[in-house]
């Protein structure tokens, strides 16, 4: 009774190597992510017992998708397969003033096709303290809405704490619903908000500035229209150029505001999924019982490292994440 579920599309990404153009490239190398599943992968890195619930095209693509979770020690025993294939994306990495570029194929992909019915939530839920959801899955596909909700239901039922980062992407949204009404029902569960002023702006119709007082403002707000949340985290990035960025994050937890320093990324590998392993510090953090400060510095530490690593998913383990909060980030030789 100690596992963490995270439910949401699996997707293959497709990218030329190093900073090329797709024009420039005749190879491409690949790598599995998507929102959620960055979190689980994460989390079970800083060894945590983790389900990923998804619905995967059954194929070999499939076949070679669940057996990279399964690397990870992440349980796929919930994940139901389609005979629709995997979703995919594209990217070109950009480099110092050239933003990175990114086209989505995912619209009849196997995810785009789960229903409620799909998805056994007693049995998946049966060991879980922990769910994890985020405003993508309920944007892509009227299902993805419809089973995280049931998810969501039982789970609050239970007792488990639920977190919530949602997103709002209104480029994904293509069915009959209203994005806001959907997202304000989700989170009318949810107990942890991952998220800042945008989101909250999203979700409330309000206009929040980026200053402290507002976002305190805001985050008490947010408590007021959603009383089952008790804490919100946000974690703030400054661009300086597309290879040079700085991470800091703050938190509001009804008591107190608390903000982290910034941490300076200067020679940016890869900047897909930092959001997500900002996300998945965090409720590690909590989940182990760190207090919230420490719990998002954490959050923060393990955001900043996702950018060294290649790929949709953080690698870093505890140890390295800790290592970045006692200072050492001078990147000597371990020997």
């Amino acid at each position: 009774m100690n596992q963490i579920i995270t439910f949401g599309e699996v997707l293959m990404r497709l990218s030329p190597e190093g900073n090329k153009k797709f024009m420039q490239a005749n190879l491409l190398e690949f790598y599995f992510g998507g929102t959620e599943l960055n979190v689980g992968i994460s989390i079970a890195n800083f060894g945590g017992d983790v389900k990923h619930i998804s619905c995967i095209s059954d194929d070999f693509i499939g076949d070679t998708a669940i057996s990279y979770l399964r690397k990870f020690d992440v349980s796929t025993s919930a994940i139901v397969r389609s005979k629709r294939p995997l979703g995919v994306y594209f990217l070109e990495v950009g480099a110092v003033m050239r933003p990175s570029s990114i086209s989505y194929n995912r619209s009849h992909s196997s995810f785009s096709e789960i229903k409620p019915e799909m998805v056994d939530w007693e049995k998946s839920l049966r060991k879980g303290v922990w769910f994890h959801w985020t405003g993508i899955t309920p944007a892509l596909c009227k299902g993805g809405y419809e089973t995280l909700k049931e998810g969501l239901i039982l789970a609050q039922k239970r007792g488990m704490e639920i977190s919530a980062d949602p997103t709002y992407r209104s480029n994904l949204w293509k069915y009959d619903g209203d994005p806001k009404e959907i997202l304000r029902d989700l989170l009318s569960y949810s107990t942890i908000f991952i998220g800042g002023v945008n989101e909250i702006n999203e979700v409330l119709g309000t206009n929040f500035s980026y200053s402290e007082e507002d976002f305190i403002k805001a985050s008490k707000l947010l408590m007021k229209e959603f009383p089952t949340i008790k804490k919100v985290f946000d974690k703030i990035r400054t661009a300086v150029n597309a290879s040079w960025h700085k991470i800091r994050s703050r938190m509001w937890n009804g008591v107190e505001f608390r903000e982290t320093k910034d941490l300076d990324i200067t020679h940016i590998v890869d900047r897909i999924g930092t959001g997500d392993a900002y996300a998945a510090g965090l409720i590690y953090g909590l989940h182990q019982n760190f207090d919230d400060f420490k719990a998002m510095e954490f959050g923060a530490a393990a955001s900043a490292l996702k950018h060294t690593y290649e790929g949709d998913v953080n690698y870093a383990s505890v140890d390295e994440v800790l290592g970045i909060l006692d200072g050492n980030t001078s990147g000597r030789f371990n020997r």
